[in-house]
C-alpha cells in the first residue's frame, strides 16, 4: 500500500494487521481519484469504514486541506495514527474510533460539511442507502459533493438517493466495484 500521486507520492503505508479490513488496492485507488478528480483545491474530506486511512490520506496528499477518519476498530485506528504521524498529516485530520451511525450524527451536530466522502464498509453488512440516506439528513452534503462508495461488485447500489445521483460506476476485476455520487441542488 502506498500514496499514489501528490505530495506524499510514493511513501507506503502500514496496513492494519489482521484479515477484517480490506485495503483499497492502488489501482483502484488511482482510477476512482482519475474520476473524481486527481487533484483538489482545499476541501474537506469524510473517511467512513477508514481502516488504514489510505483513501483520507491519498484525499490529503493531493490538495484536501482537512480529513475526519471514523473506524470502529481498535488496531485501525491505531494504523490511522502511525499513518498520519509517519508523513506530518497530524495537523490536518481529526481520528474518531466509532460506528458509522454514530460518527454521521456527530458530524452533523458539529455542523461539518464535506466535499469528498469515502464509504468503504465491510461488504454486504451496510446499506448504502441507508448510509447515503443518513449523509443527506445530518446535512453533511453540500451542492457539489461526491461519494465514493466501494462495495461487492455483485452489489446492488441505488442509481439516487435522494439528490445524490450515482454518476459512475466501475467493476475492478469480478468483487470490485465503485459507485460515485454527486450531490446536485437545482434552483
Amino acid at each position: 500500500m502506498r500514496v499514489i500521486a501528490g505530495v506524499h507520492k510514493g511513501r507506503q503505508l502500514k496496513p492494519v494487521p489482521n484479515h477484517k479490513t480490506r485495503p483499497t488496492t492502488d489501482k483502484v485507488k488511482e482510477s476512482l481519484f482519475q474520476i473524481i478528480g486527481p487533484f483538489f483545491d482545499g476541501g474537506q474530506v469524510l473517511d467512513l469504514f477508514a481502516g488504514s486511512g489510505g483513501l483520507g490520506i491519498e484525499a490529503l496528499s493531493r490538495g484536501a486541506e482537512h480529513c475526519v477518519f471514523v473506524d470502529q476498530q481498535h488496531k485501525a485506528i491505531q494504523v490511522i495514527h502511525e499513518n498520519l504521524e509517519t508523513l506530518s498529516l497530524k495537523g490536518q485530520a481529526e481520528i474518531f474510533r466509532t460506528d458509522a451511525h454514530r460518527a454521521i450524527k456527530a458530524a452533523g451536530k458539529r455542523g461539518l460539511t464535506f466535499q469528498y466522502i469515502f464509504l468503504d464498509p465491510p461488504y454486504k453488512k451496510f446499506s448504502y442507502e441507508e448510509l447515503l440516506e443518513a449523509l443527506i439528513h445530518e446535512e453533511l452534503i453540500d451542492s457539489g459533493t461526491t461519494v465514493v462508495c466501494e462495495h461487492d461488485a455483485a452489489e446492488d447500489i441505488p442509481m439516487q438517493v435522494g439528490k445524490l445521483k450515482q454518476i459512475k460506476t466501475e467493476k475492478y476485476g469480478s468483487n470490485i466495484g465503485v459507485s460515485i455520487f454527486r450531490y446536485e441542488v437545482t434552483e
